[in-house]
C-alpha cells in the first residue's frame, strides 16, 4: 500500500527513515502541470468528438446530470462531489479519446491537484467548472472536434487561473 502511494507521488521514501508525506504542489508546479494538460487534453477532447458514439454521448450527459449544480458550502463534504465529478469527467474524455496513456497520466496528477484545491482554493469554483464542462460536453457530443478542443483549452486556462489566484506565491 505504501509503495502504491509512493508511485503516485503522495509519499516519499528515505532509506533508514521511512515514509513521509509529499508536500502540496507549489504554484510553479501547478502552472507546470496545467501546461502539460494544455498540451494533451484539448487534443483528447477533439479526438473524443471525432470518435463519439450515441452510447458515449449518453455517458457524458449522464456524468453532467449527476452534478446538476455546484455545492454552496465550503465543507469537505460539499466539495467532494464536484471534485469526484471533475475526475470522472476528465477521465471519461480521456477514455473516449482512446488514449490509455492520457488516462493514466491524468490519474497520476489528479490527486495532487485535489490536494492543492483543498489547501488553497477555498472550494468555490464549482459553478464555472460545471459550465465549462457543459460547453466541452456539448461540443464533444455534437462531434465538433475544433469546438471541443477550444472548449477544453478555455476550461483548463480558466481552471489554472482560478488555482493560481488562490494558491501560494512560491
Amino acid at each position: 500500500m505504501l509503495s502504491a502511494l509512493e508511485s503516485e507521488g503522495l509519499l516519499t521514501k528515505e532509506a533508514l527513515r521511512g515514509y513521509s508525506v509529499t508536500p502540496v504542489l507549489t504554484a510553479g508546479q501547478v502552472a507546470d502541470l496545467y501546461q502539460l494538460r494544455l498540451l494533451i487534453e484539448p487534443w483528447a477532447a477533439a479526438r473524443a468528438a471525432e470518435r463519439i458514439t450515441p452510447g458515449a454521448a449518453a455517458r457524458l450527459r449522464a456524468e453532467l446530470a449527476g452534478v446538476p449544480q455546484a455545492p454552496q458550502g465550503t465543507r469537505y463534504e460539499d466539495y467532494h462531489d464536484i471534485a469526484a465529478h471533475d475526475a470522472r469527467f476528465h477521465d471519461l474524455l480521456a477514455e473516449l479519446s482512446g488514449s490509455e496513456a492520457l488516462r493514466e497520466s491524468l490519474r497520476r496528477t489528479h490527486c495532487h491537484l485535489h490536494l492543492f484545491r483543498i489547501e488553497y482554493e477555498g472550494r468555490r469554483s464549482g459553478e464555472p467548472t460545471l459550465a465549462e464542462h457543459a460547453r466541452i460536453a456539448e461540443a464533444v457530443t455534437a462531434g465538433g472536434a475544433q469546438a471541443a478542443e477550444s472548449a477544453m483549452r478555455d476550461h483548463l486556462t480558466a481552471a489554472r487561473d482560478r488555482f493560481l489566484r488562490r494558491g501560494p506565491t512560491a
